[in-house]
């Protein structure tokens, strides 16, 4: 706590100034283009390794960066529905991001047995992920040479992806191509970011060259 509020003064006394006319900007209204999907982990900051401002992120996170599936999150008034539903039917997303990332704890919980989870909610929670260890035996779309638990973070960002597409809001952007769906994921120990590239079927680090890429195919579809 003492570290957050002397955060607070030292924002104030040193960056402040310069954010007031943008705040007094986003005080009028917020208008970012994308919603992105992230573990609530306190080592993952979107804003930070994406350099991102005020404004710019409509940012869902939780446990494991779990979307439940449409007719589950709506039967359970999920905030994750609520959150999907309030941004596309009011702001201009026109992008979601899905962002896992390494040693994820969530992720580690499952390798290790959800009969060994005792929290009844956690467990409850992590079974959103829907994808095991079988499924990394099936799919080579995670990077081989990653931890068991790594592995399934990257398989888990494709199974929210298709969770995402459950969605009825979803579906309708969808058919008329006015939003895409991506999947990213971080690596902690680097820093690194990756996304997940269909074509390949596989997971590439956002370089000059990938962001080209990227950028060119939103393009397209613009």
């Amino acid at each position: 706590m003492e570290k957050l509020v002397k955060g607070i003064l030292d924002f104030r006394l040193k960056l402040l100034s310069t954010y007031r006319e943008k705040y007094a900007h986003l005080a009028l209204g917020q208008y970012p283009d994308t919603l992105f999907i992230a573990c609530s982990d306190s080592r993952v900051v979107p804003n930070l390794f994406a350099s991102t401002n005020p404004g710019d992120l409509f940012v869902l996170r939780n446990v494991g960066n779990l979307i439940p599936p449409y007719a589950k999150a709506v039967n359970e008034a999920t905030a994750e529905a609520a959150a999907i539903d309030f941004s596309l039917e009011n702001l201009p997303i026109a992008n979601i991001i899905v962002c896992g990332h390494s040693e994820c704890g969530a992720m580690q919980a499952i390798i290790s047995g959800m009969d060994k989870i005792e929290s009844p909610s956690l467990k409850s929670w992590l079974y959103n992920c829907r994808c095991t260890e079988e499924h990394l035996k099936l799919d080579h779309a995670a990077s081989e040479h990653l931890a068991p638990h790594n592995q399934l973070s990257q398989r888990n960002i494709l199974q929210q992806m298709e969770h995402l597409r459950t969605y009825p809001i979803i579906q309708e952007k969808l058919k008329k191509k006015t939003i895409n769906i991506h999947g990213w994921y971080f690596d902690i120990a680097t820093g690194d970011v990756y996304a997940y590239e269909e074509a390949l079927n596989r997971f590439i680090i956002i370089d000059e060259v990938e962001a080209i890429l990227i950028l060119e195919r939103l393009k397209k579809k613009g």
